[in-house]
């Protein structure tokens, strides 16, 4: 294995690992619950950026329905941001040839 480097073939990853990360802080999702009634906006480092809350389901009287739609839509913003992360780390990881079994913390 001529000019194989693990070493550097980590260090590499890394620094594109890195890269990746900062990018998918910039890039958002959004998911709905209740038909568009509230709509969560995550980034790609699952942070909840903001959370819309249309004035028609605010019911002082059935609170318990918007924390379930708040829910809701909160949990599927989070998923899809994990897919994307997912999806990019993917496409870093298939380019590099690490060590089998290697575990990154912070990818998943």
């Amino acid at each position: 294995m001529k000019g194989f480097n693990p070493l550097q073939q980590l260090k590499t990853f890394q620094k594109r690992l890195a890269q990746v990360q900062e990018e998918l802080a910039q890039r958002t999702v959004e998911a709905s619950a209740g038909g568009g009634m509230v709509t969560a906006t995550a980034n790609g480092r699952q942070e909840i950026l903001k959370i819309t809350i249309d004035r028609q389901v605010v019911d002082p009287d059935d609170v318990e329905m918007l924390e379930d739609l708040i829910t809701a839509a909160v949990n599927e913003a989070l998923k899809r941001s994990q897919q994307m992360m997912a999806e990019e780390i993917g496409k870093l990881a298939g380019g590099v040839n690490l060590p089998p079994g290697l575990n990154i913390p912070g990818l998943f």
